[in-house]
């Protein structure tokens, strides 16, 4: 179940596609409802920077009628401080996640796959504001590390099969990944912590908690800056973020604002092409910034790469520039003794480049510059380098309104919603001279671009109603039944058309008009029995839909067509994509008397999914890493089934050791063939690519005294890399090491709780395909490799 045009897109975007590295660890807890979650939240929160509980486990869900999971502060921060609370959720059963980087910050490279479903057809939110689909070229989102810094998540919450119907997302197919910001502490208090290890790495953390003031007032003020030097290359990730929250309670209500400032910059990571044709399949594919001398000498007089390399050839740099500004206001107010009403408004703001600065005679550039400056010197033209820099500049503006009503009466828990927002997105296409005198830096923005290639324009509007209601039928029985409906009225415009031959095809001109896709009636039934107080079982089915992709100038977007005919025969001919979602399940919690043995608790899901109008970009080209933009195809190819089972539970041995596993068995296959233009792909019965069909995940957590010690193991089975499931990349198993402890004899009537956590990444150095990029039927797919070892250290105090 993939969007693999989005990959694709990925790919073509920054010259390649996608990720390695690392692990992660968490059990889970159930999420309750808001109300609940707040203010257990609240109460965790009251020492910032206290000592880590030991590792949460799955327990019984009193809310939920699906698979939900939860993962809160304490567990992810044991994992590595600072880390993306998408890579966090790494350890939970059914998800599949790799990046090039232990935190999982790197987005060009990131692969995320949960029951067969890609990231980009799951839904995010932060705090209830929408983050979008996650896809790399950004136009209508951002990442949650980029939303909120990661040491000031309070929980992650993962429904893997379906989400609730209030969720603000128009693309979780396959389920919704829920972020929420911890609340500002009882007590005044200012929370430091500082990170270095291997490859030059220093993060620093800095929180000051008010406490309560005033009437019901409390605030905090945070900032992070963050660095470490890519492991295989000269580049640098890093970036600084500040967030503030402010909270005032009283009887009238709950107000809370929140702003997010997040300015970052990641070098991005060439994925190696393997094919038959390609006899150099390197290990990595460094970048040779800031040696522009080797740069120079890499290439011939005319500016051609070393022909035994092939598509494997070495580019200057790369990297990801982003800059986002993230607000919102949130009011709760009571109507009456049973009924709340929450109102929600927020405001987003991104700036961005993605930057390539490559040689100029690959991947049919000589081509392209030609169409601007025919019969001209090439390399002269472009600074007399042999290297041109290329930039996708994006822009996002949006902005939105959250509001529900929640009402009890009887036996009988009624809510509704309404979501709406307006996004008003560009991605411009430039080209820029790398002069041979003056070279330029990944860190900084080139000027005075020599093409502009295409820039699009699209407005966005998206509203989104829902309904539900929950009848406790009987005191351990409860039923719940509702819908929602999903509408976009999208509009987009190329201010700037690319010359004749600067596209796929020789089109004239990419694809301009609008696009309303309305849905009104997506329906969710379920239900849950408390068999006991501590077996509980639960079903759910529901159906969702993934709007279309409203980007201009790549990924699995009409706007992306190559032209004006393919763009007016999918409007009316293409379908938005839909599944249906089967969910059974039984969540258990219970004290035994076994010996050693002091307690269980687990939670064993069924499911299958009916995911229909399967979108595909079927590329101009057979090797994925083409620069040259424009889709001739996007059409649906049909359908895709999926089976799974996943199991997880946690062994206690009372609290000085708990050993958790998750196991995973996700089968999804193509129940269609599909028609390239040319000839008959034969997919059907094929598995879905990029999606291992079995995983499984270890924690053992052991406590000595003031001492805790945490190994993970991660198993990821076989993936298949093409369509056709020709070629496969092999299993692989990742061990990580936790230890942390505290620091008593620092402590002092000025600093408190001091402490220290280690962790170590890659325990036993494996090498090998972290993650796989498939964009293509057969012959051909690129990979990532598996990061090094790499240990960090944290100290923490309270001041």
């Amino acid at each position: 179940m993939l969007a693999m045009a989005a990959n694709v897109a990925a790919a073509v975007a920054e010259f390649s596609g996608e990720a390695a590295a690392a692990n992660a660890v968490g059990a889970a807890a159930v999420a309750a409802d808001v109300a609940a979650d707040t203010a257990a939240q609240t109460a965790a929160d009251a020492s910032v920077g206290a000592m880590a509980a030991p590792m949460a486990t799955v327990e019984v869900s009193t809310r939920k009628t699906r698979s939900s999971v939860a993962l809160g502060k304490a567990d992810m921060q044991k994992i590595l401080p600072g880390i993306n609370p998408l890579k966090a959720l790494q350890t939970l059963p059914g998800v599949s996640f790799q990046t090039a980087d232990p935190w999982g910050n790197n987005e060009q490279n990131l692969s995320l796959f949960v029951h067969g479903f890609s990231g980009q057809q799951l839904g995010y939110t932060m705090d209830g504001v929408p983050l979008g689909d996650q896809q790399y070229g950004n136009y209508n989102g951002l990442s949650p590390q980029r939303a909120v810094i990661s040491e000031n998540v309070g929980r992650v919450i993962l429904s893997s099969g379906a989400g609730d119907l209030a969720t603000a997302s128009t693309s979780n197919l396959g389920g919704t990944i829920e972020t929420f910001s911890s609340d500002p502490a009882r007590e005044r208090n200012l929370a430091v912590q500082q990170t270095v290890g291997s490859y030059k790495t220093s993060r620093t953390f800095l929180r000051y908690d008010s406490g309560n003031f005033g009437n019901g007032n409390s605030a905090y003020l945070s900032a992070t800056h963050h660095e470490q030097k890519a492991w295989d290359f000269n580049g640098r990730q890093g970036g600084n973020q500040v967030n503030a929250k402010f909270i005032h309670n009283d009887d009238a209500g709950k107000l809370t604002l929140f702003f997010n400032y997040s300015d970052k910059i990641e070098p991005n990571e060439d994925a190696t092409v393997h094919s038959a044709t390609e006899k150099f399949q390197p290990y990595t594919r460094p970048f040779m910034y800031p040696d522009f001398a080797t740069a120079l000498a890499y290439l011939s007089p005319t500016g051609a790469t070393p022909a035994a390399e092939g598509n494997n050839y070495r580019n200057y740099y790369s990297d990801a520039q982003r800059t986002d500004y993230l607000t919102y206001a949130k009011y709760e107010m009571p109507l009456g003794e049973n009924t709340t009403w929450s109102n929600q408004i927020y405001y987003h703001n991104d700036d961005g480049v993605g930057v390539v600065a490559g040689p100029i005679g690959v991947a049919g550039l000589p081509g392209l510059f030609a169409v601007y400056y025919p019969n001209q010197n090439l390399k002269q033209v472009f600074g007399n380098s042999g290297y041109a820099t290329r930039t996708t500049e994006y822009a996002i503006n949006r902005n939105g309104w959250l509001s529900t009503v929640r009402s009890e009466f009887g036996n009988h828990t009624v809510q509704g919603g309404l979501w709406f927002e307006h996004n008003r997105s560009s991605a411009y296409r430039r080209w820029y001279a790398l002069d041979v005198n003056n070279p330029s830096s990944p860190y900084g923005r080139p000027s005075n671009p020599l093409i502009t290639q295409y820039g699009s324009e699209i407005d966005n509007k998206v509203v989104q109603l829902h309904l539900q209601d929950e009848w406790r039928m009987q005191p351990n029985l409860a039923l719940q039944a509702g819908f929602k409906s999903s509408l976009q009225f999208a509009d987009g415009q190329f201010p700037v058309q690319p010359a004749k031959g600067a596209i796929a095809n020789g089109s004239l001109a990419l694809p301009v008009g609008k696009i309303d896709t309305k849905k009104w009636l997506l329906p969710q039934v379920g239900a849950r029995w408390d068999i006991s107080a501590q077996d509980q079982a639960f079903i759910n089915v529901q159906k969702n839909m993934r709007q279309f992709v409203t980007y201009g100038g790549g990924g699995a977007s009409p706007w992306s067509l190559a032209s004006q005919a393919a763009f007016d025969l999918f409007k009316t001919t293409a379908k938005p994509e839909t599944s249906i979602t089967y969910e059974l399940g039984l969540r258990s919690s219970h004290n035994v008397d076994l010996g050693a043995i002091t307690a269980f608790d687990g939670q064993v899901s069924l499911y299958h999914v009916d995911f229909k109008d399967r979108l595909l970009t079927i590329s101009p080209t057979p090797v994925i890493t083409s620069i040259i933009g424009g889709n001739p195809v996007l059409a649906n190819v049909g359908s895709v089934k999926t089976n799974g089972i996943d199991l997880s539970g946690t062994v206690h041995m009372g609290r000085s050791f708990s050993l958790y596993n998750a196991l995973s068995f996700n089968r999804s296959t193509y129940s269609d063939n599909y028609n390239n233009g040319k000839d008959l792909v034969p997919t059907s019965g094929k598995s879905v690519p990029g999606s291992p069909e079995w995983m499984n995940k270890t924690v053992a957590t052991l406590n000595i005294a003031d001492t805790e010690f945490q190994l993970i193991g991660d198993y990821v089975g076989k993936r298949y890399a093409t369509y056709t499931n020709d070629l496969d990349v092999p299993s692989y198993f990742l061990m990580s090491l936790g230890v942390s402890g505290k620091l008593p004899f620092l402590n002092s009537n000025v600093l408190k709780n001091a402490r220290y956590r280690l962790n170590v990444s890659n325990l036993a150095n494996r090498e090998g395909p972290l993650n796989v990029v498939v964009g293509a039927a057969s012959g051909t797919y690129n990979t990532y490799p598996i990061a090094p070892r790499q240990g960090f250290l944290t100290l923490m105090a309270d001041f």
